[in-house]
């Protein structure tokens, strides 16, 4: 059975938990454009959901007066990120998962399109959630009494 069918990835109850409690996200791909859909999709996650949205952007962009970071790496120690939110290419993102991992966050998300199957085992072996394949501004609205 592939991972992302198991018990382990996109659960519900997590997808619930992740969205209705407010918390810091480091969102992967997000920069200035607002044609881009990490922005339109972090600005969702920041007015109707509260969370705080940290860029991270190889330019390294301030966003929302929040400061950009050009890897997961570079947020300074102290700051708390629950969740690394993956707006890249699914080639790529075994290497986010890492840092995600090295960062110490609670979970990842993979956006619509974005599979890694190997670097979701990573992260869930590492003991963080996993969603994949999946995109906030699609499941939020699922959620009853949202």
């Amino acid at each position: 059975m592939a991972l992302s069918t198991s018990a382990n990835v996109s659960e519900p109850s997590v997808i619930r938990r992740i969205l209705t409690t407010p918390s810091t996200w480091a969102v992967v791909g997000l920069s200035t454009d607002a044609t881009r859909t990490a922005y339109g999709v972090a600005r969702w996650m920041h007015d109707a959901l509260g969370h705080r949205i940290i860029p991270v952007h190889p330019r390294a962009q301030e966003v929302w007066d929040e400061q950009g970071y050009p890897n997961l790496t570079q947020i300074p120690n102290g700051t708390i990120v629950t969740v690394v939110d993956c707006f890249v290419n699914s080639t790529l993102v075994g290497a986010i998962v890492d840092e995600a991992i090295a960062i110490g966050a609670g979970a990842v998300w993979l956006q619509l399109d974005v599979i890694d199957e190997a670097a979701a085992e990573r992260a869930v072996a590492a003991g963080l959630h996993v969603v994949m394949d999946r995109c906030p501004a699609i499941e939020g609205p699922r959620i009853p009494a949202f």
